[in-house]
């Protein structure tokens, strides 16, 4: 061969136009084969899916016709079970009355806040009493402040159709005269010690220092007697309490007083909350025309509940001054502070501002230079004024719930844990007593003086508050908090069946409860028997519309929220028959067996943290 390349030795041969019609025909006929293939595959899996579809469907107004024909008996039934909150709410009548007995037949002179006359009397002799020293003021004050919070109990604990509208006003009137003549006996009082100011001179500054220290009250009193213009600066001795004044003031005739009082005499009364246990211990049967209007008003008030004060505060100061020259002067305060049990970071000084057109309020103004020592536990501030001082604390920071569990411990006794953004709290509730079990801040223990302090709920509930550690939603919260809106019949339901369940059960919160509609609530639930905690706790979820209960074939790891059954599974009317059908014969002699007290104690703890709406 030459230089160029070898020629294949076979020549391509063309297709004719006949072959390529023939592949045409034959690509075509195999297309329609797979799609004839496809169409009967997909009519096949209609077909199936259709008759899945309806067999679920039969199958499933199978389960409702089921539950409607059983619905009257698993009421009735339910209806025998809740008697124990009315039958609670006798034993707190009964109890009420029994110390109405007692402190009869105590004869130790001090009235009952509840009878008119007896408190009228005991005003009116203490107002005659004249020249009392601080001493014996601050010795009558814990009676004084003991009859202010047992009328307080009384408006908080009495349900509505034992309280009528003139005893609440007799009460709210018993109150703020109390407190108004326990005031005014500390400024008379302090006159009458400043009367003997030289004669109570310190020795080294020539000044009179005072102070005078109890549970409920510190008094610090300080008069300026020498006028020296080099003592500015004064600390009482042995505390940590000092201020400073300007030079003009320490020019002038002037005393300073100092009182620290470790409740609120200021924020004005709030109007009585109507209590929801009180109400829902009234609710009698479902299927009762009676009960659908209870119900009503049960739903009407908790979608209406009274108006409460936004901030609860804690540990009012009080500053006043008695001179002869006032000025627009500056007075620099350092003290040793009590704070709240919890969240600490989250506090604010205010000052009690004193206008004619809108009444007295607290604000901010007139305050600066505040500055926090954690370790010392310091804070120093400047005053533009006198007058009181406190430290508020944000009503909702625990809200809204990060989570929460209710786990029985032992007989008629459960473990309520609820964790916040910055808390965990668990509280104990054991018959018709509550207690603060612990308290987690940031994950580390924190220590409280209400630890292992049995409390009555409403006790409890307001030492709690006091405390710092809030919550208990008001009415109003779900303007400032976001929350996952529930019916308020179909929680107050599900809350009073939970309670019913809760000495062999464990429920917690649910992922899902923030999904479904607001007509259904979702809780996850356990048998627990045993006092200690299970290692790995194997959950089941239950949705429930108040009055209708399933159990949901999905778990908290699920990817995808549904509302299907669990199989072998049927519908029931209430929680209790539906934990009934897989519940051991041990843990449903517990539930009927359990203490009234306990099951009303339990209802009105999440009927207060409304834990449903709030996690």
């Amino acid at each position: 061969m030459g230089p160029k390349a070898k020629k294949s030795g076979r020549k391509k041969r063309k297709i004719t136009k006949a072959e390529r019609l023939k592949q045409l025909q034959e690509e075509e006929e195999r297309r329609q084969r797979e799609e004839e293939e496809a169409r009967v595959k997909y009519e096949k899996e209609e077909m199936e899916r259709l008759e899945i579809q309806r067999i679920e469907k039969e199958k499933w107004h199978q389960l409702e016709a089921k539950d409607l024909e059983r619905r009257n008996e698993e009421l009735e039934e339910l209806y025998l079970l809740e008697g124990c909150f009315p039958e609670a709410e006798k034993l707190k009548r009964d109890t009420r009355l029994l110390s109405q007995w007692k402190h009869y037949i105590q004869c130790d002179g001090s009235p009952d806040p509840s009878i008119s006359p007896e408190i009228n009397t005991f005003i009116s002799l203490w107002k005659e009493e004249t020249n009392e020293t601080l001493e014996e003021v601050i010795a009558k004050s814990k009676l004084v402040l003991n009859l202010i919070d047992k009328l307080k109990l009384i408006l908080l604990e009495t349900p509505p159709y034992d309280l009528e509208d003139k005893n609440i006003i007799q009460y709210q009137g018993s109150i703020l005269e109390l407190q108004e003549l326990l005031h005014l006996k500390f400024n008379i009082a302090t006159e009458i010690l400043l009367r003997q100011a030289s004669t109570l001179a310190d020795l080294d500054s020539g000044n009179m220092e005072k102070v005078i220290q109890d549970e409920n009250v510190t008094l610090y009193v300080w008069a300026n007697l020498k006028k020296n213009p080099r003592y500015k600066s004064v600390r009482f001795s042995e505390t940590q309490i000092g201020f400073e004044i300007p030079r003009i003031l320490a020019t002038s005739d002037i005393a300073l007083r100092l009182l620290h009082t470790h409740y609120d005499h200021v924020t004005p009364l709030c109007p009585v909350p109507t209590s929801l246990q009180e109400h829902t211990a009234t609710v009698t049967h479902f299927v009762k025309d009676e009960v659908k209007n209870e119900e009503a008003a049960i739903s009407k008030e908790l979608q209406e509940e009274g108006k409460q004060r936004e901030n609860e505060s804690s540990s009012v100061q009080e500053e006043e001054t008695k001179f002869e020259e006032q000025g627009d002067s500056e007075v620099q305060m350092s003290f040793v502070q009590e704070e709240p049990e919890a969240t600490k970071f989250e506090l604010e000084m205010k000052l009690l501002s004193e206008t004619v057109l809108s009444g007295k309020h607290w604000q901010t103004d007139g305050i600066s230079n505040v500055s926090y020592k954690s370790e010392e536990r310091l804070i120093t501030f400047s005053l533009e004024t006198f007058g009181p001082v406190t430290l508020i604390q944000d009503s909702h920071i625990n809200m809204p719930f990060q989570s929460w569990e209710l786990r029985p411990l032992d007989v008629n006794k459960v473990l309520l844990t609820v964790t916040t953004v910055f808390t965990e709290i668990q509280i104990q509730i054991k018959e018709n007593l509550c207690m603060l079990a612990s308290i987690k801040l940031n994950n580390k223990k924190h220590s409280s003086i209400l630890e292992g302090k049995w409390m009555t709920p409403i006790s409890f509930i307001c030492a709690l508050k006091e405390a710092g550690l809030n919550i208990f939603p008001s009415g109003h919260s779900h303007f400032y908090v976001v929350i996952n809106y529930k019916d308020p019949l179909v929680e107050m339901k599900a809350y009073r069946q939970l309670a019913l369940l809760s000495s062999a059960f464990a429920f917690g919160w649910s992922k899902w409860n923030t999904v479904c509609n607001s007509k259904k609530v979702i809780v996850k639930l356990k048998e627990h028997l045993t006092e200690e905690p299970t290692q790995k706790p194997n959950w089941t979820n239950l949705m429930f519309s108040g009055d209708r209960a399933q159990r949901l074939k999905i778990n908290e790891n699920s990817e995808a929220f549904s509302e299907a059954l669990q199989e072998e599974t049927e519908f029931h009317s209430t929680l209790y028959h539906m934990v009934k059908d897989f519940a051991s014969k041990k843990a449903m002699e517990k539930i009927r067996s359990s203490n009234c007290q306990f099951i009303d104690s339990v209802c009105y703890m999440l009927l207060s943290t409304r834990l449903l709406s709030y996690s």
